[in-house]
């Protein structure tokens, strides 16, 4: 009868111990998983930033762009009135 409850606490710690090693598994696998999507999820986070980052210099570019423009416009006109100036006088 003694060999009896060995043998019996054998084959329910060999159950549990199946049963453990299938569900950590699947807890692994939840792991990875999680870890996975926390890692896409930070790479579209760095994609979006370098976006943003582009865009912020492109519109930078382009105000520069923009005054330099109007700049010009307005040395043009000066001189275009220069020009007047000498033509009637």
């Amino acid at each position: 009868m003694e060999n009896g409850y060995v043998i019996l606490g054998i084959v329910a710690l060999l159950f549990l111990s199946m049963y453990g090693y299938s569900y950590a598994t699947v807890v692994w696998e939840n792991m990875k998983l999680k870890k996975e999507k926390k890692r896409e999820a930070r790479k579209e986070e760095l994609i979006q930033e370098k976006r943003l980052l582009n865009q912020k210099i492109r519109e930078e570019k382009f105000q520069k762009f923009n005054k330099r423009k109007e700049e010009i416009k307005h040395e043009l006109m000066l001189l275009e009135k220069m020009k007047e100036k000498q033509k009637v006088g």
